[in-house]
């Protein structure tokens, strides 16, 4: 089979690139295509390299060129569908994805460079290194607020000193995880950090949140340059018009997910700042999970949030608008306390139980009126979430007990509870 893949490889390349010449070698190209097809030419302005030996050993394999089905051509395809193995079990499905699309992603390359007044070909590493932002980092070994202040991700709108300290704790593209300090990070590691945190906090978050301790995110296996490994799942778009038990039990769970997350043993409130059907995913064992993790807020419970200030030029800087936006959310004492329900019920919720082309007389009208008040957002939130509460307490009636669904299966048998 790594046969097999070395030919596609080779394939691939004779496509893109044309004929090899005798001179250099047509394995040196093969290794230049795939350093900058996966941004390793752009580090250290990128994720990290924690998992590059797996894709150079041929441990992780793209479906979709294997089987010929894709154009690898394609200008602006941010992820692929694609499998992963190690030494403890056999080949399971993976997504590989960039940070951004790489449409998005030259526009970000390119501002970094006329930033400085290079035009549009530059050093981009060379570039954000001399930045009065990334030298503050280079000097400091805690993550601070100030030095965070003016990036434009989510969860960094009105970060604490908890969240940050968290962020470094988990950050697993270093050597040593563990500590809240950074002595042990070198220049590149904070300058990847601190890209990555401008960005798409999508890496961080699963890996600051992991699934294998409760929580609704999928299992983050690293990165290489700007390309980021995690675990496959089926869309949540393919079953929407699946049985009504089956929609049910999607309903259900993407409810109670909202709910764990706004309020958890770890008084982290997340919150949705936009949504979709594609940002959620389904595995095997019918567990639903979070894919898309770039448009969550987190505001810290336990620690609060300073007022919101103004943001002085000081703040803005290359790293401002590097996600592709330079739109900064609402201010996080304005959020409300039912808005991710609000989302939810309106954009995905909504689509799934109520949907065109399937027959939804089934549904009790209960649900349908619970559902109605959860995706308006004139009602009040002490209403809203009332709403949300007797709409699970009705879907949970709907939900079947079987083998399909293995997360809660046998136990189903024995106990409402599941």
């Amino acid at each position: 089979m790594a046969g097999i893949w070395s030919e596609v490889w080779t394939l691939y390349l004779i496509l893109a690139l044309g004929t090899p010449d005798p001179s250099p070698a047509p394995q040196e190209k093969l290794h230049d295509f795939r350093r900058i097809f996966l941004g390793l030419d752009k580090c250290n302005a990128c994720i990290g390299t924690s998992i590059c030996k797996k894709f150079f050993k041929d441990e992780i394999r793209f479906e979709r060129w294997l089987t010929g089905q894709s154009n690898l051509s394609s200008a602006d395809v941010r992820s692929y569908e694609g499998n992963y193995t190690d030494s403890t079990a056999g080949w399971r499905p993976v997504v590989l994805s960039h940070l951004m699309s790489p449409h998005l992603q030259q526009i970000s390359d390119n501002s970094i460079c006329t930033s400085a007044g290079k035009g549009k070909s530059c050093s981009i590493e060379a570039v954000l290194r001399a930045t009065s932002r990334f030298q503050r980092w280079v000097r400091s070994n805690l993550l601070l607020p100030r030095m965070v202040k003016g990036l434009l991700t989510p969860m960094l709108r009105c970060p604490s000193q908890r969240l940050l300290d968290r962020i470094v704790r988990r950050y697993f593209e270093v050597t040593d995880v563990g500590s809240v300090q950074m002595k042990h990070f070198s220049e590149k590691d904070k300058l990847r950090l601190l890209y990555t945190l401008a960005v798409n906090q999508q890496p961080l978050i699963m890996q600051m949140f992991p699934g294998t301790e409760g929580w609704p995110f999928l299992r983050y296996h690293g990165s290489c340059g700007r390309m980021m490994v995690w675990a496959g799942s089926k869309p949540l778009r393919s079953l929407f018009s699946s049985p009504l038990e089956r929609r049910a039990d999607i309903a259900y769970q993407l409810l109670h997910i909202t709910q764990s997350l706004s309020s958890n043993s770890l008084q982290f409130s997340f919150f949705y700042t936009n949504i979709s059907g594609d940002m959620f995913g389904i595995l095997d064992d019918s567990r639903v999970f979070i894919v898309d993790t770039s448009t969550i807020g987190i505001i810290d419970l336990k620690e609060g949030y300073p007022p919101d200030e103004d943001l002085l030029p000081e703040h803005l800087d290359v790293f401002s608008c590097l996600s592709g936006s330079c739109e900064r959310l609402p201010p996080c004492e304005t959020v409300r306390a039912a808005q991710s329900f609000i989302l939810l019920c309106k954009h995905v919720i909504n689509n799934l139980l109520l949907p065109n082309d399937v027959q939804s007389s089934h549904l009790p009208k209960e649900a349908v009126s619970a559902l109605a008040i959860c995706a308006d957002q004139s009602q009040s939130d002490q209403r809203i979430i009332a709403a949300v509460q007797t709409l699970k307490d009705i879907l949970q009636t709907l939900r079947p007990c079987s083998a399909l669904y293995g997360y809660r299966y046998p136990e189903c048998l024995y106990s409402d509870k599941f």
